[in-house]
């Protein structure tokens, strides 16, 4: 069970380099969840990591980059030339989360929606932002070639949102543009009320 792994991750191999065990089915015993756990998902550069960092610093969630929790807990294996990065073993990763999820507060930063069991998440944002604006941004990053233009195609044809609705109720999943300074201060202001909300609705 294994993908490609990188924030400059190519989104058009999510679905190419695909599990045979997705959606796997964990035994996990989930606690008595005081805070909820949210999905922020996205192609690169949409800004994901962004409102994922602000929300985490106005409440008390804390921010998953699965990039990094993929390398603190070995979880990734050999070299993709094709796309330069490596490739991501997806179970290791999913039992590596499995407890963290289960007691809730997580704010999981990912570029694909689908990888994870749909259990895990209360509400799943799809961050998205105008294909002229992303090119600037992905090549300011460095990303050029095939790269570069799988990830802009990804973005044209909301890849990653049919993902997000095809693995989640619909009515937990929800787009929220990133163009302007402006439109990211509107995102963690609404992504933060959504908390106090859950919370008081689900107040023991």
């Amino acid at each position: 069970c294994r993908r490609v792994l990188t924030s400059n991750f190519c989104l058009h191999c999510v679905n190419v380099i695909h599990s045979s065990l997705k959606k796997k089915t964990y035994n996990l015993i989930y606690f008595n969840q005081t805070l909820p756990n949210i999905l922020i998902t996205g192609t690169p550069g949409v800004g994901k990591s962004t409102l994922a960092r602000r929300i985490s610093e106005r409440t008390s969630l804390v921010w998953r980059d699965v990039s990094k929790l993929a390398e603190e807990n070995r979880c990734l294996e050999e070299y993709d030339p094709t796309y330069q990065c490596p490739i991501l073993n997806e179970d290791r990763l999913l039992d590596s989360m499995e407890s963290m999820m289960g007691k809730g507060g997580n704010i999981v930063d990912y570029h694909s929606a689908e990888l994870f069991p749909e259990r895990w998440f209360d509400i799943v944002f799809v961050v998205r932002t105008n294909n002229t604006i992303l090119y600037d941004r992905l090549t300011a990053r460095g990303y050029q070639g095939k790269k570069l233009e799988d990830n802009i195609e990804c973005e044209i044809f909301q890849t990653i949102l049919d993902e997000a609705k095809s693995s989640y109720k619909e009515e937990i999943v929800h787009e929220l543009e990133s163009n302007t300074q402006e439109q990211i201060e509107v995102n963690v202001n609404r992504v933060c009320l959504w908390i106090e909300q859950w919370k008081e609705d689900n107040a023991v």
